[in-house]
């Protein structure tokens, strides 16, 4: 079984993702939170947690990892401390530890933040992000989607490498995907874009490569 590190796992997505790697008979998840309080309700499930902030050092995070899912975001309030700069601190560490794989959740605007009316620093934090990443030497996916909602998940979704129309996605669905990208058959090296959609997870994602 690898070893996945998710990077913001106490967030309403990077949950969704532990908890579906955690019932995956190919991964063991390792929650990543930044306080000492949001471990309990991971090692209760018998979780494997690690500290880490994405301000400080996160050498230390990525021992004996295998692939990592990043699914952390600062709400808003430290894009550039959090989304862009600690992004890429866990990209550095990652490589040093050869990490075998980095699954970024990025986000639909990212490959144009100029273009955006709103969320332009966010965008732009992404972006800066993605790019560092493609550059990294890393085996990386790049999974970019559509505003998220809290409906539940349909197990399918609409992938294509830009869409020139907004839409959404639910967060079950977007975890799913990351979680489908960690497989070398999905592909490597690839940025896409989801939406809600009629192709099975799966399926849409061995369009990728």
């Amino acid at each position: 079984m690898g070893n996945i590190l998710v990077a913001g796992a106490n967030g309403t997505t990077g949950k969704k993702v532990v908890h579906l790697l955690k019932a995956s008979q190919y991964f063991n998840p390792v929650a990543m939170v930044r306080k000492k309080e949001q471990m309990a309700q991971f090692e209760n499930d018998g979780i494997d947690t690690v500290l880490g902030d994405l301000e400080e050092d996160l050498s230390h995070t990525v021992k004996n990892i295998d692939k990592v899912i990043f699914a952390a975001g600062s709400g808003g309030k430290k894009v550039v401390a959090v989304d862009q700069e600690g992004a890429k601190s866990l990209m550095d560490v990652s490589k040093k530890a050869n990490v075998k794989r980095f699954v970024m959740l990025s986000s639909m605007g990212a490959d144009n933040p100029e273009a955006a009316e709103d969320l332009k620093e966010y965008l732009q934090a992404k972006h800066n992000a993605d790019e560092y990443l493609k550059k990294s030497d890393l085996k990386y996916m790049i999974v970019r989607p559509g505003s998220l909602t809290n409906e539940n998940g349909t197990g399918t979704i609409s992938l294509k490498k830009h869409f020139e129309e907004q839409g959404s996605i639910s967060r079950d669905d977007v975890a799913q995907t990351l979680v489908h990208a960690l497989h070398e058959d999905a592909g490597t090296n690839e940025t896409f874009e989801i939406l809600e959609g009629e192709t099975l997870i799966g399926k849409a994602l061995d369009s990728v490569s």
